[in-house]
């Protein structure tokens, strides 16, 4: 990968994103037995930004079930991200929980009459249960920048406050939000807290229960169908693999029942999705076979 001259363009309106050499890979591949691969910076940390949508969506869903589907969607949007187009036709609810207007949902959720403090912490509790890894943090120069730039996300919650799908003052889900998107981790870490989705909702292949088997799967559908917004399609058909990107660079990848894939290149696209990422798991899709439509 490093021999590709075009890299993408690394997210600038976020400072310390805009400061990430473009240059960096990491790939890391923990198969069903529990073997790590990995490749590349794979062990160097970064901000998992909007990947950390699928772990706070798996622990809004513990908190309130399927109640959750009345605050927000479950489709594609077509659209940015950060765009506001929708919400104002679809009387503040957004399309789904991967876009920012859903994260800021889940947040609100999360929140749960809390101060966020205690909402953040008890998601990194979560994260790092998941990838059975104390040492993840949150990049507090990151959540920082994130608020004192975040306006469109500002935007967003005050806009679905007006609609009442936004129950906490604003700017307390949005610490949550900005928090959230700010944890650090490497791809090492970020493929074993991803494992409980390969492996049916457990933790490990023999683990406890993280989730049921019917919602891991659910939220594999909601990754593919939706985790790279409106490029989504695109990934789907490249790739083929439940996948949630975000505009640090990362990608979380899913091979249900085989791998836990996370890969690592700050240069992103013109969606915000990781260029050389993207390429680096359509090429892992192609040797071995794992899109869930099957092999090539």
């Amino acid at each position: 990968m490093a021999a590709l001259p075009e890299r993408g363009e690394v997210a600038t309106y976020i400072p310390p994103l805009a400061a990430i050499d473009p240059r960096h890979f990491g790939l890391c591949i923990v198969t069903a037995d529990g073997t790590v691969h990995m490749a590349g910076d794979a062990l160097e940390p970064f901000s998992i930004q909007s990947i950390s949508k699928v772990f706070a969506l798996t622990q809004a869903l513990g908190k309130v079930g399927e109640a959750l589907w009345n605050r927000i969607g479950r489709e594609p949007s077509g659209t940015a991200f950060n765009s506001i187009v929708q919400l104002e036709r679809e009387q503040g609810i957004p399309r789904n929980p991967f876009i920012n207007a859903g994260a800021l949902v889940v947040a609100d959720v999360n929140l749960g009459g809390h101060e966020p403090r205690v909402a953040i912490g008890e998601l990194l509790r979560f994260v790092r249960y998941l990838a059975d890894d104390d040492t993840i943090a949150i990049d507090e120069a990151v959540a920082r920048a994130e608020q004192a730039t975040g306006f469109r996300n500002i935007a967003l919650a005050n806009y679905m406050k007006a609609f009442g799908n936004i129950r906490h003052a604003p700017e307390l889900t949005l610490g949550v939000y900005f928090h959230q998107c700010a944890i650090a981790m490497n791809c090492r870490q970020l493929a074993m807290a991803g494992r409980f989705l390969m492996h049916g909702g457990r933790h490990g292949r023999a683990g406890a229960r993280v989730v049921s088997a019917l919602r891991a799967r659910r939220i594999n559908a909601l990754m593919l169908t939706c985790g790279h917004y409106d490029a989504s399609g695109d990934f789907a058909f490249r790739v083929g693999l439940p996948g949630k990107s975000g505009v640090g660079g990362g990608i979380l990848a899913i091979a249900p029942g085989r791998a836990s894939i996370a890969v690592w290149s700050p240069g992103l696209n013109t969606s915000g999705n990781s260029k050389i990422g993207t390429l680096a798991l359509e090429r892992v899709a192609e040797a071995t076979g794992w899109s869930v439509f099957g092999a090539g």
